[in-house]
């Protein structure tokens, strides 16, 4: 899940946690190489990073079904982004990274960390109140069908071909089947259910706007990251008292899948993306986003019980392939353009 993304990194989704769609910032190879920074010793495999990563991001929303039997969705929220920014703000000492300068920079930062850290993770922790985490962890893989749609009106460079238009068609006909639209959407909660593709729709908007403010700021990738956690921490810390009250205990599930939450999706999982982004390249590492939707719904059902009708993985499949679509690219000529988009 789609965590937190910036402007030379992708990121998946939900995907936090988070690297995945069509409009993501443009990368760099030597600011992803700052951020990782030197390793003491040699890393694993780059295929056992990227299982981990797909298991953490894919349990995510297991994570929040459990985190809220115990906490309100907003202090599953705090909780999972002080966890998340406490391990970025380890590495970023430990590297001895500067934070940001300028208040235009932190200003789009706050703007980035709305849109991809604090709204997009309390509307999912409150549709997970009302809907299973198999239909949130689809609904975040719509993500990149959001992502091409919007990229095409606001983004200049990337232009309608009739690949990208027949997988936006295909993708938004899976989200159909997946809601079951032939039978009037029944069993749906209809609110728990637009929350969730709300929270898929905020992370390109936020990726939009990372892209055209953040690219080329002079800090390093780990820099911009950890600020913009810090940042939705104090705004969702600023919500949170408004709306909940504190908790009267603090059960042992809950808060350990709260913590694990932040920690591994919204902390670790940004740290597994940047090792596999300078390894193998930004669109090998968010072939990511693919796996989490298999991975949420594989855990829901069995972990949790969640009841599995067959238009569900259908529905996911299309939906999965006219993603791919979007981001596919014709042969020859476009190839140029891709290696110049870091794609």
């Amino acid at each position: 899940m789609s965590a937190t993304v910036t402007p030379s990194a992708t990121s998946p989704t939900e995907s936090a946690a988070g690297a995945t769609p069509t409009a993501r910032g443009s990368a760099t190879g030597t600011a992803v190489a700052a951020a990782a920074g030197p390793a003491a010793r040699p890393a694993p495999d780059w295929r056992i990073r990227f299982g981990a990563l797909s298991l953490i991001w894919g349990f995510s929303f297991l994570l929040i079904k459990v985190g809220t039997e115990g906490y309100a969705p907003f202090q599953v929220t705090l909780g999972r982004l002080l966890a998340g920014t406490a391990v970025l703000a380890v590495a970023m000492t430990v590297r001895r990274e500067r934070l940001p300068r300028g208040a235009r920079t932190w200003g789009h930062l706050a703007v980035a960390a709305f849109f991809l850290n604090a709204l997009p993770f309390s509307l999912f922790a409150y549709a997970e109140l009302t809907i299973p985490s198999t239909l949130a962890g689809i609904c975040n893989a719509t993500s990149p069908l959001w992502g091409m749609a919007l990229s095409l009106v606001a983004l200049s460079e990337d232009r309608p071909t009739r690949r990208r238009v027949a997988g936006l068609g295909l993708g938004f006909l899976g989200v159909l089947t997946v809601l079951g639209a032939w039978q009037g959407f029944s069993g749906l909660d209809f609110s728990g259910t637009a929350m969730a593709l709300l929270a898929s729709l905020s992370y390109p908007i936020g990726w939009i706007h990372v892209r055209r403010t953040l690219a080329g700021s002079g800090s390093s990738t780990l820099a911009l990251t950890g600020s913009q956690l810090f940042l939705g921490t104090a705004q969702i810390a600023l919500v949170t008292p408004l709306f909940t009250s504190a908790p009267d205990g603090f059960p042992l599930l809950p808060t350990l899948a709260v913590v694990a939450l932040g920690a591994l999706g919204t902390g670790l999982a940004v740290l597994l993306q940047y090792g596999l982004v300078e390894e193998v390249g930004p669109t090998t590492a968010q072939m990511v986003t693919y796996f989490i939707p298999v991975i949420a719904t594989a855990a829901g059902v069995a972990v949790l019980g969640e009841q599995l009708s067959w238009n569900t993985p259908v529905g996911a499949l299309v939906v999965l392939a006219g993603a791919a679509l979007t981001r596919s690219r014709a042969r020859g000529g476009r190839a140029a353009s891709s290696r110049a988009s870091s794609d």
